[in-house]
C-alpha cells in the first residue's frame, strides 16, 4: 500500500507551548480535517499522536496534581485545544481561567474538567480519551507515563534540585537530569504508536523540562531508536534563561544525546529568520537570545549525523513562536523528499543493466 493510500503516521513528542504550536499546524493536514490545506505536494496525515511530558508541578497543574494525586493536566489540555476541530465555544471554555480571590483563582476550566473526569473514571488516560471525544480533536494524546514522577536535576554549581518549577527558577545550568522513579513505565499505546510511525518529531519546547523528560521514561528512547520512522528534532527559536544560556544548535543536540545516547536523528529543523529589533530587546532583557547555528567549541559536532534543514519558520507577535502552518508544511515536505530519494534509489537498484 502506497503512502498516498494509507496516509502518514506522525508521533510528536514534547510539551509546553512548543508541542501545542506544532500540533495546531499538523491538524490541518489530518485526512478527516474539513478545513485541511489542499496541496498536491504534501502527503495527508492519517494518524497524529502527541506524547506529552508529565513533570509539571507549577501553577494550576501543580496544585491539582498535589491535591488529587493526578497527572498534571495543563500541557495535555493545551494539546487538546491545539488539536480541536475549531475555535468553538467549548474549546474556548477549556482554556478559560478563573480570576478571583478564592481557591479557584488561577485554575483553568479544562484542568478542572480533566481532574474531575479522572476521578469519575479512575483512569487519567481514559479521562484524556473521553475529553478528546468531547472536543472532537484530530489526533490522539498520551502522557509519557502514568506514574507520579518528579524531575530531578544536578546543576553545574553542584546543587541537586527536585521539581520542574524549582529547576526552572534555579537560574543555573543543568548538568544532568533524571526522574525520581527511573524505571517508570510508558503508556503501552505510546510504544505502539512509535513503532508504527512514519515520522517522529521531537520538540520544539523547553529542552530540559519539556523534551528530555519524555526520553527519560523507561523504554521510550529505545522505542524511538528501534522505530523505522524518520526522526526529526525541531530546535527552539530562543534560548531559555537560566537553562540554555549561550546554547547554540550543537549544544541542544548534545543534551539530547547525553540523556539518550542511542538517539539517532535524521533531520534537525532550525528557523533562520531574524526576530524584530523590538522583540530582540524584550527577550534580551529577560536573558534570552536567538539560538545560533554556529558550532560550539565545547560541543561535539554532530553535522555528519543528521541533515540540517533551515528556513523562515517565524511567527512573531507579542511573543516569538514557530509558525504552525510553515512548520507543518516543512515537515511534510521533508518526508516527501525522503520518500522520493528512496524511490529513486530503488529504481536504480532494480533497473536492468544496459548492454
Amino acid at each position: 500500500m502506497s503512502l498516498d493510500e494509507k496516509g502518514l503516521s506522525i508521533v510528536s513528542i514534547g510539551g509546553g507551548t512548543g508541542l501545542s504550536t506544532l500540533l495546531s499546524g499538523l491538524k490541518h493536514f489530518v485526512s478527516s480535517e474539513a478545513r485541511r490545506i489542499k496541496s498536491a505536494e504534501n502527503p495527508r496525515v492519517e494518524s497524529l499522536t502527541a506524547v506529552v511530558t508529565v513533570t509539571d508541578d507549577g501553577g494550576s497543574s501543580g496544585r491539582l496534581r498535589k491535591e488529587f494525586q493526578i497527572l498534571p493536566p495543563g500541557d495535555i489540555r493545551n494539546c487538546m485545544v491545539a488539536l480541536a476541530e475549531d475555535e468553538r465555544l467549548l474549546t474556548r471554555l477549556f482554556q478559560y481561567r478563573f480570576a478571583s480571590d478564592g481557591e479557584l483563582s488561577g485554575h483553568s476550566f479544562g484542568n478542572i474538567f480533566l481532574a474531575a473526569l479522572a476521578g469519575v473514571t479512575g483512569d487519567f488516560v481514559e479521562a484524556i480519551k473521553v475529553t478528546s471525544e468531547v472536543l472532537a480533536i484530530k489526533g490522539r494524546i498520551y502522557p509519557s507515563t502514568t506514574e507520579d514522577v518528579t524531575l530531578v536535576a544536578e546543576l553545574e554549581d553542584g546543587r541537586v534540585v527536585k521539581g520542574e518549577t524549582r529547576i526552572s527558577e534555579s537560574r543555573s545550568r543543568v548538568k544532568k537530569l533524571w526522574l525520581s522513579h527511573e524505571d517508570c513505565r510508558p503508556v503501552q499505546a505510546t510504544l505502539e504508536a512509535i513503532a508504527k510511525a512514519d515520522m517522529i518529531t521531537i520538540g520544539p519546547g523547553s529542552l530540559y523540562t519539556s523534551i528530555v523528560p519524555n526520553l527519560l521514561v523507561h523504554g521510550v528512547a529505545d522505542a524511538i531508536r528501534d522505530s523505522r520512522a524518520l526522526k526529526v528534532y525541531i530546535a527552539n527559536i530562543m534560548t531559555q534563561p537560566g537553562e540554555t544560556d549561550g546554547f547554540d544548535l550543537d549544544d541542544h543536540v548534545r543534551v539530547l544525546r547525553e540523556h539518550s545516547p542511542d538517539l539517532k536523528l535524521d533531520y534537525v529543523v532550525v528557523n533562520t529568520a531574524k526576530i524584530s529589533a523590538a522583540l530582540r530587546e524584550k527577550y534580551l532583557a529577560e536573558g534570552a537570545v536567538q539560538v545560533a547555528l554556529k558550532r560550539s567549541k565545547r560541543a561535539k559536532n554532530y553535522a555528519d549525523d543528521y541533515r540540517l534543514i533551515i528556513g523562515d519558520l517565524l511567527n512573531q507577535n507579542a511573543v516569538v513562536r514557530h509558525d504552525p502552518i510553515k512548520l507543518a508544511e516543512l515537515l511534510l515536505s521533508i518526508y516527501n523528499t525522503k520518500l522520493a530519494d528512496l524511490d529513486e534509489s530503488a529504481a536504480r537498484t532494480t533497473a536492468p543493466a544496459q548492454s
